[in-house]
């Protein structure tokens, strides 16, 4: 007779804690470092009657706490990033954790193997950190039988990221601790529409949203017929990565920038909404206009109507020196398979750091804080494609109005954006926007502060960025 089939054994935590030193100056700073899979679980009702609690999946946290310090003033600091698909690598490894990947910068890449330093910046310093992957990323994963699709969408992502905080927050005796979300890209959407999720549905009231490189409104970014309003979105950061590859000469940046604002708010989009409308003189003029900010040539802007797709403009810039230009960061270049492609093969700045975060996350995990897993970590996956956006049906993903309710109800909530003037993914003049619009009494908008920079998505890959930016959030996290 066969043996009867065994049902799997329900998964556990599985926590690693190890103990650390950091020297910063004349200060060391002791913290504890915990990292592992928290099992994250359904309440399961059958008939009107209570099953209890289901394992749905596993999330990989890490996390770190200073010894000795105060949990009901210390601050604590959740951080993610986005994708969809991504772990929370970069902001873990790049900017807000104790031990950072040297990776270099456009230009002057380190070559592997990659080393780790230690971050004498780090966040730790002010605010306790807990890095959370979202479930398909990093180790997080669906519970054995379950659907990972389930996850893999706008509503059940929020809602497994906002049970994850409530649990580690509960777990470690934290609610009375100043709390703050960091996300970055999607992270940022997330994050926005946590503020008012966490509220109404746990109220848990947040002190701060750090936004780095922000997109709440995906229709400031989506390039589709009849929908001109990206096309003058992105005007400014096309100027920008001319400028940095020499296409405006020695003219200050920030003069390059001042012009193509005021065009890019005005003019440009009234010609793009007169169509056919326009006459032949202001045609030409606005043709002249956006090939000499865009850094591009006259005629092939006339050829594609005034309208320059984001990825046909990173191939066509330097398309005369045979070289293209990055999407997360436009300062850096790489080489394609021909140079008559309308939409290049890749994007030489995700290529630049995805080995050495790759490589040091791998190995620190491991050796380091003691945590070991099989199971491939993934930095950025295209597993949870396609994302599902079904609350949005028929109209464009946007968060604004929930950030814009969290903040109406929670009048303390401070917001800090972080845009980088070289970003082709996340255009800073769309987060402009975005919150230009936002439906907050003008006696909020003082909560809300922007601080730009000349580097790109990841602003924190350029050295003197990442240096501003960990002073802006230490502030931030403390004022």
């Amino acid at each position: 007779m066969a043996d009867e089939e065994k049902t799997p054994a329900e998964p556990v935590d599985d926590p690693v804690t190890t103990n650390h030193t950091l020297r910063v100056a004349d200060q060391e700073l002791a913290y504890t470092a915990t990292a592992g899979r928290v099992v994250l679980r359904q309440e399961v009702h059958t008939e009107d009657k209570f099953d209890g609690y289901k394992p749905k999946a596993e999330v990989f946290l890490i996390a770190y706490t200073l010894d000795g310090a105060d949990p009901g003033t210390r601050p604590v600091t959740f951080a993610f990033n986005g994708g969809p698909g991504s772990s929370s690598v970069w902001l873990h490894l790049g900017l807000l954790g104790p031990r950072r990947v040297a990776s270099g910068d456009a230009g002057a890449l380190v070559p592997p193997p990659y080393r780790l330093v230690d971050n004498a910046q780090t966040l730790l310093l002010h605010s306790d950190l807990v890095f959370i992957d979202p479930v398909s990323t990093g180790y997080s994963r669906a519970a054995t039988g379950e659907k990972p699709k389930d996850y893999h969408g706008f509503q059940g992502d929020l809602e497994s990221v906002g049970e994850i905080i409530r649990l580690w927050t509960s777990r470690h005796g934290r609610w009375l601790s100043p709390k703050y979300l960091c996300g970055e890209s999607y992270g940022t959407l997330r994050a926005a529409a946590l503020a008012e999720h966490l509220q109404d549905r746990h109220g848990m009231y947040l002190n701060g949203l750090a936004l780095i490189s922000a997109v709440l409104d995906v229709g400031t970014l989506e390039f589709l017929p009849s929908h001109d309003l990206p096309y003058s979105l992105f005007l400014p950061s096309y100027a920008a990565i001319a400028h940095y590859h020499g296409r405006h000469g020695d003219r200050p940046l920030l003069d390059v920038l001042a012009e193509v604002a005021g065009f890019a708010r005005r003019d440009y989009p009234w010609a793009l909404a007169e169509g056919a409308r326009l006459s032949t003189v202001d045609r030409a003029d606005a043709v002249t206009r956006v090939a000499r900010l865009a850094g591009l040539d006259r005629d092939y802007v006339d050829r594609v109507d005034l309208r320059i797709e984001h990825i046909r403009f990173f191939t066509e810039l330097l398309r005369d020196q045979r070289r293209t230009v990055g999407r997360l960061d436009g300062r850096f270049l790489g080489w394609d398979t021909d140079y008559g492609r309308e939409h290049m093969s890749g994007d030489p700045s995700y290529h630049a750091i995805q080995g050495p975060y790759t490589a040091a996350v791998n190995h620190y995990l491991r050796a380091e804080l003691g945590y070991r897993n099989d199971l491939p970590y993934e930095v950025l996956t295209e597993r949870v494609q396609p994302w599902s956006y079904k609350e949005f049906e028929a109209r464009h993903v946007n968060v604004a109005p929930r950030l814009a309710a969290a903040l109406r109800a929670n009048p303390a909530l401070r917001v800090y954006v972080a845009c980088g003037y070289h970003d082709g993914a996340t255009p800073y003049l769309a987060a402009e926007h975005t919150f230009a619009h936002l439906e907050i009494p003008d006696e909020l908008r003082g909560n809300i502060q922007f601080h730009y920079f000349e580097a790109g998505h990841m602003m924190y890959v350029h050295e003197p960025s990442r240096l501003a930016q960990s002073r802006q959030l230490a502030e931030f996290v403390t004022r």
